[in-house]
């Protein structure tokens, strides 16, 4: 019972310190308004116009959230290919035959995921 309350004061702080620096940065933060220099071309040379959050909103979302689910694939590798020889001799206490159609579910999943967004139009560079 003891490991749950610790999780639970961990779950607490998180929330905590992530409202709090919202919090401050909300009150301190600096704000500005559109001036010439600001709407003025960056690093790219290209003129800016429009608001992003509002007019990409979707395909910047969907875009980083690919990227997400793509990492977090990378992630679940890991284990599997450093423990490939231990699993496939049977030697990892797991069956072979559970690994391969638990990858192949994992893979087909996110092989929607990306005919998805394929299909959206998200990963067409203009």
């Amino acid at each position: 019972m003891s490991e749950y309350i610790i999780l639970s004061i961990f779950l607490f702080l998180g929330a905590f310190i992530a409202a709090a620096a919202t919090v401050v940065g909300l009150v301190l933060g600096y704000r500005t308004r559109k001036t010439k220099n600001k709407m003025a071309p960056y690093e790219c040379g290209m003129e800016t116009y429009g608001n992003a959050r509002i007019q990409f909103k979707v395909g910047y979302y969907i875009f980083a959230l690919l990227f997400l689910v793509f990492d977090v694939e990378a992630l679940f590798l890991l284990p599997v290919l450093a423990n490939y020889r231990e699993i496939m001799s049977g030697a990892a206490g797991l069956s072979p035959m559970l690994v391969v159609i638990d990858l192949v579910i994992f893979f087909a999943i996110l092989v929607a995921g990306l005919a998805y967004v394929w299909k959206k139009g998200i990963l067409k560079w203009e």
